[in-house]
């Protein structure tokens, strides 16, 4: 199973509504679609989303990263030793996370489609269902009681709160409005994008759970790298903390884990340059206690399939952030993982289970 070519092009893909955090603004996806093909025949899709203010990565670099220095790397292996061609991908350059993963995917889902087995099965199996939270941008507390509103309406019983972008008062506000607007009917998480800092963090959690509000969790309270700052948060409140940004490789894992630096952690197949990785952030999590979710950046549905695959193989991901392709204008992707309002079905087709990708066609070849 020889690796025969590895192909790209950059999509564009507006959203119904601009989506909003502390760290960005956007009202389009842009990102690379990878294409691997096999002297077989079989092809295997992946895609890379550009999130320049998290992991760093643009459209341009992504792009130039799989044709120029990985792609050359990995023509002409056996796929069959994916030990070995795994071990390539990641060490033909440094950082690179969302290039890597894009590839990554593509290698899954051929491994799997080899195996005649649907992905998460290959990995595991442990579930063949899933139910992903609703994101709410930040915006004015009515507006977001609103779009709170509009989630509850639509069926999802779980809201991902952005914060972090103003005072802590204006934050503690919306929350106030969300459940005026929504009752006791959802869980809520927050996630301030790393927005807070330390006393700000303790200060607004503690003042919340005073007030009763009934937050599940919040995530990444303060900057990726203070560690020591997390667990600070961590520490001082009684709501569970879970680590996001400060979480890219395996090694980060660890120095979370070993420092009790958080209650969760969130992986994503961008931050860790897929699903080779993140196998190793959840066996690490697992074996010191700690659950993790599996998010997503704003992508189409062809890598939140991927996403998707890996968290509902192990039992250890235990929440579920895949409402990014529900956020896009146009899908672009026949099969992959099946949206029933927040109910998520894993395909029972080999591999990702993606059997075209109409967005491949409108793309900007590399």
């Amino acid at each position: 199973m020889i690796i025969q070519n590895i192909e790209a092009r950059r999509i564009a893909v507006p959203l119904k509504k601009p989506f909003k955090t502390a760290l960005r603004t956007v009202d389009h996806l842009y990102s690379v679609l990878v294409k691997i093909t096999c002297d077989n025949g079989m092809v295997g899709w992946g895609e890379a989303s550009a999130t320049v203010v998290i992991t760093g990565d643009s459209i341009q670099s992504i792009e130039a990263a799989i044709l120029q220095t990985i792609k050359p790397q990995l023509v002409g292996l056996n796929l069959l030793a994916h030990e070995h061609v795994f071990h390539t991908l990641h060490q033909s350059m440094v950082g690179n996370s969302s290039a890597k993963a894009a590839v990554d995917i593509a290698l899954y889902d051929l491994l799997a489609q080899r195996a005649n087995l649907p992905l998460y099965q290959l990995l595991g199996g442990y579930r063949d269902e899933l139910e992903t939270n609703y994101t709410v941008s930040v915006n004015s507390p009515e507006e977001m009681g609103e779009d709170a509103a509009a989630y509850l309406k639509d069926g999802f019983h779980v809201l991902k709160i952005k914060v972090g972008k103003d005072d802590i008062e204006e934050d503690i506000v919306r929350i106030q409005q969300i459940r005026k607007t929504v009752g006791n009917q959802v869980k809520i998480r927050l996630d301030a994008n790393q927005g807070w800092n330390v006393k700000e963090a303790i200060v607004s959690i503690r003042k919340m759970e005073d007030m009763g509000l009934g937050i599940e969790l919040v995530e990444q309270p303060v900057k990726a790298h203070d560690l020591e700052g997390l667990k600070r948060v961590t520490d001082a409140v009684d709501t569970p903390i879970m680590a996001d940004e400060s979480v890219f490789s395996p090694a980060q894992a660890l120095e979370v884990l070993r420092n009790r630096a958080a209650d969760m952690i969130n992986i994503k197949l961008m931050k860790a340059g897929g699903i080779f990785k993140a196998q190793l952030i959840n066996q690490m999590a697992e074996e010191h206690g700690i659950p993790c979710m599996v998010g997503s950046m704003v992508e189409s549905r062809l890598s939140v399939s991927a996403a998707a695959h890996f968290a509902a193989s192990k039992r250890n991901i235990t929440r579920y952030d895949f409402d990014a392709p529900l956020m896009l204008l146009r899908d672009g992707v026949e099969g992959g993982v099946i949206y029933e309002g927040r109910k998520m079905t894993m395909p029972q087709a080999p591999g990702l289970g993606i059997r075209s990708v109409s967005l491949w066609e409108e793309g900007e070849q590399g």
